[in-house]
């Protein structure tokens, strides 16, 4: 059971980690249309690229959350 709690928080960690980082590559150069975590959500219009930088600092909270269960 703690074995699938740490994957599924390591899991949730790097999904953050790199629709965060998409985010921001697509925030920088217009490309890869579709991958940004918040196009789709109009109450963050205009807002995308401080919710990605806000992604990828966050994402360190499940890798955290991980660690602290353990190695079991």
């Amino acid at each position: 059971m703690k074995r699938t709690v740490k994957r599924f928080l390591e899991a949730l960690g790097v999904v953050a980690l790199v629709r965060g980082a998409l985010g921001l590559v697509h925030g920088a150069t217009g490309r890869l249309r579709g991958w940004g975590p918040v196009e789709r959500l109009g109450v963050l219009d205009g807002y995308e690229s401080c919710t990605s930088v806000a992604l990828v600092v966050l994402a360190g909270a499940p890798f955290a959350a991980a660690g602290s269960r353990g190695s079991g």
